[in-house]
């Protein structure tokens, strides 16, 4: 099938860091310059990937960033001092811990030290209490939020809509799902999330107007679970074995794209899908946090 049904991340993406450009200036005209501080532990490839990119499009759009690296053998309770004296530091509106951490660490504690006003990843219990209220003055998670912008801008109507989300997880799956079903804009959507431990999940997705994937299961969701016309949002990231590949593997989604792909009415690709989205989320948190500081 043409590429007529794609929705196109990239694209969506650079718009909404477009649409950033002018707010960052404004801040400049007041003498503030958005600032963001990467915290990493150890070394792990994804991890630095990634990291990489998000200081790349805070460079393009003229935020500061900042990287601070512990060691893999790290402590607790030196990843916690790092955090306090970020927590500290005026010139740093957001703060985001790139996870995963190693075992000794506990992702709860750190996510829940960061402070609210700088949690610019979405998961302090404080922004997840308001995101579950409908509040809107916390920040949501930077994953479902793009998921949610893709809707919006794509013209995906979600009122009354039956959305199926693949996956309940703290940092896509429960968000997403709370984002969905609130009064308000890409919502008013009846959700159903489906686990590990669901019922027949094939029997779920075929009703779904929307179907998001975020299970971490290597093509999971297949044609026949898919009813014509449904809008698929393909969130997962896995690394599958690739024999033509020079590395021995490739990058897949959660979605079985290629057979998925002509039934879909929208769907997203994977790469060029959700993930541009995470960080243009990310840029846009960041200079709300700015935002707010000057306001405070």
């Amino acid at each position: 099938m043409a590429a007529a049904n794609l929705i196109d991340g990239r694209a969506i993406a650079a718009q909404i860091q477009s649409e950033l450009v002018a707010r960052v200036a404004v801040l400049k005209s007041a003498g503030v310059i958005p600032g963001l501080a990467f915290v990493r532990v150890g070394e792990d490839p994804a991890s630095k990937v990634y990291v990489g990119r998000k200081e790349k499009a805070c460079a393009e759009l003229g935020i500061v960033s900042e990287t601070h690296l512990l060691p893999q053998a790290a402590t607790e309770v030196e990843l916690l001092a790092l955090i306090a004296k970020l927590n500290a530091t005026s010139h740093l509106h957001g703060i985001l811990v790139q996870a995963p951490l190693p075992k000794q660490i506990c992702e709860s504690v750190i996510f829940s030290t960061v402070l609210p006003t700088k949690d610019v990843d979405g998961f302090h219990p404080v922004n997840v209490g308001k995101l579950m209220l409908g509040d809107h003055t916390g920040f949501r998670p930077c994953t479902p939020a793009g998921v949610v912008e893709l809707l919006i801008r794509s013209g995906v109507k979600t009122e009354g809509a039956e959305v199926v989300v693949l996956g309940r997880g703290n940092i896509v799956g429960k968000p997403m799902a709370a984002m969905l079903c609130q009064k308000g804009q890409a919502a008013n959507s009846t959700v159903t999330i489906c686990h590990s431990a669901t019922r027949d999940i094939k029997a779920h997705c075929l009703r779904a107007d929307i179907i998001v994937a975020a299970m971490g299961v290597a093509e999971f969701l297949k044609a026949d679970m898919v009813k014509p016309g449904a809008v698929i949002m393909d969130v997962g990231v896995n690394r599958v074995p690739d024999a033509t590949s020079k590395t021995g593997t490739k990058l897949v989604g959660d979605v079985d794209f290629a057979n998925v792909q002509p039934i879909a009415g929208r769907i997203t690709p994977n790469p060029g899908g959700v993930g541009p989205m995470t960080i243009a989320m990310l840029l846009q948190n960041t200079v709300h946090a700015a935002e707010l500081k000057i306001k405070s």
